[in-house]
């Protein structure tokens, strides 16, 4: 490749992102999971569009589980564990024995319905078993529904990839071959190594973290993240599940209480949007608008299956021993979302070269499309027709921590030493240029927000706020109060730098 040619992929790259970034607020505002408006970028641009060619499925494969794994390291540091610490069994009922019943009833519908082999029929109701995570997380957080019913289906989506893709694959390879007591071995050693590596990346991660003060503030994310994907390819390397290593591992350190947690949920946030970006327009760079037609049918045949009998037969199956409310299990049976996930795993049967494995890629974009079309608008409307939400409820506030260049602020701190004249000074006597403010006093180890009257005492810790354009003014007034008291003026002291 010549500097010209990357330069025009860089251009498109970047035309693209743009594109990409530019439709989720559409998507935002009329409830849809961002994964539709990239796939129909990725559509666009591919061969039947503005020709560019892409069918490298075992790229996409690699490319796909990799942007998986940031995806649910993303989903893992911005979890709070208080929201699923009481959800963990229910939510693993749901990702092993409720993929299993889903797997089986909408096999058994592909079987009859449509007259697929076992094998093909297996390996579909594999692949469309497993929710996706990121478009749960995409549209539940927008959505004011109870944190128990939120924090189940965030917490299911995050640890069901694993078993979905062990099936696909067992599938995928030998079908038949294995025995059901050997299977079963295999599932429960990749669940519980890939969990093991998963805990032990987290709590070592966070105590290394804790302890190692690093030279700048922006390793700290680049470092949480990094933990996040050892603990992915660490899992992958033993023959046991990434996925799930991954998202424990990211949970654990998101609530280890590590410094710069802002920083770092941000920074994972944006390489979030990055890989289900690059992800779902690759994916609708692969797919041939062409041969979709033909599978229309069966794609929908098959969601309706998935959605009206397999879900909601596993949600009650999974969940009957756990004393939920039956308007809550419906919901949890309707807002089970598919996505980025199926759409990768129908890759790995093609990949493994299993016969007429290719229309099970088409089967599977359709019922993402159609069915994400179907339940993303109606999630909001059904969880209050449920008595979930009340139709006037506004959704949980987004608490962000803007930079302080775009606001063109700046921080300054202050420790008042023994000899300093600002002793027994009031913040009304300090008399900043506005609009600087003392926002914070930490006194004796306590903080506190100080009133016009608070005065300053010897070892307070001072926390203030003030722009860019009056910083120079501000050190120098607290300079000039600092040396000769309130009355700094009239002694001709104005605070200049010795």
């Amino acid at each position: 490749m010549t500097l010209e040619q990357l330069y025009l992929v860089l251009l498109a790259g970047g035309l693209v992102l743009l594109a990409s970034i530019t439709v989720t607020r559409l998507a935002t505002r009329v409830g849809l999971p961002s994964l539709l408006l990239f796939l129909a970028v990725g559509v666009i641009v591919g061969e039947d569009g503005l020709g560019l060619e892409f069918d490298n499925f075992r790229l996409a494969d690699h490319l796909g589980t990799v942007a998986l794994a940031i995806i649910l390291i993303e989903g893992g540091l911005t979890t709070r564990f208080s929201d699923v610490r009481k959800l963990l069994a229910p939510a693993a009922v749901l990702a092993t024995f409720g993929v299993a019943v889903s797997m089986v009833v909408t096999a058994a519908g592909a079987h009859l319905l449509l007259g697929m082999d076992w094998q093909l029929a297996l390996l579909l109701g594999a692949i469309v078993s497993s929710t996706d995570a990121a478009a749960v997380f995409s549209v539940l957080r927008i959505v004011p529904l109870p944190r128990r019913v939120a924090g189940l289906l965030e917490a299911e989506s995050g640890f069901n990839d694993a078993p979905a893709v062990i099936l696909v694959l067992m599938f995928s390879v030998t079908p038949f071959e294995v025995s059901p007591v050997h299977a079963l071995a295999e599932m429960v050693y990749e669940l519980g190594v890939g969990a093991a590596i998963g805990i032990a990346s987290g709590l070592l991660g966070a105590a290394a973290l804790r302890r190692i003060a690093l030279p700048a503030s922006g390793l700290y994310p680049l470092a949480t993240f990094g933990l996040g994907m050892v603990a992915f390819a660490a899992a992958g390397s033993a023959h046991a599940s990434g996925f799930l290593a991954a998202y424990l591992s990211a949970v654990i350190l998101a609530n280890s209480g590590l410094p710069h947690r802002s920083a770092t949920r941000s920074f994972a946030e944006g390489l979030g949007w990055l890989a289900q970006i690059g992800l779902f327009v690759l994916l609708g760079l692969l797919v041939d608008p062409g041969e979709l037609a033909a599978e229309l049918v069966p794609g929908i045949v098959i969601g309706f299956v998935l959605l009206l009998v397999a879900r909601p037969l596993s949600v009650v199956a999974s969940l009957a021993g756990f004393r939920m409310p039956w308007r809550e299990q419906a919901f949890v049976s309707w807002a089970g979302l598919r996505g980025a996930v199926p759409i990768v795993l129908a890759t790995f049967p093609i990949v493994e070269g299993v016969a007429g494995s290719g229309r099970l890629l088409n089967i599977v974009f359709i019922l993402v499309v159609v069915f994400t079309l179907i339940q993303g608008p109606s999630l909001r409307p059904i969880a209050q027709r449920l008595g979930l939400i009340r139709r006037d409820a506004a959704r949980e506030i987004q608490v962000e921590s803007a930079p302080l260049d775009v606001l063109e602020a700046e921080l300054l701190t202050l420790t008042v030493l023994p000899d300093s004249r600002l002793h027994n000074v009031s913040v009304l006597e300090l008399r900043l240029p506005d609009p600087s403010a003392i926002t914070l006093i930490i006194r004796d180890g306590h903080t506190f927000v100080p009133q016009t009257d608070t005065r300053i005492e010897v070892g307070d810790e001072l926390l203030i706020v003030t722009t860019s354009k009056t910083r120079e003014t501000a050190e120098r007034r607290l300079r000039a109060v600092s040396r000769r008291g309130k009355l700094a003026y009239w002694f001709d002291e104005y605070g200049a730098p010795d």
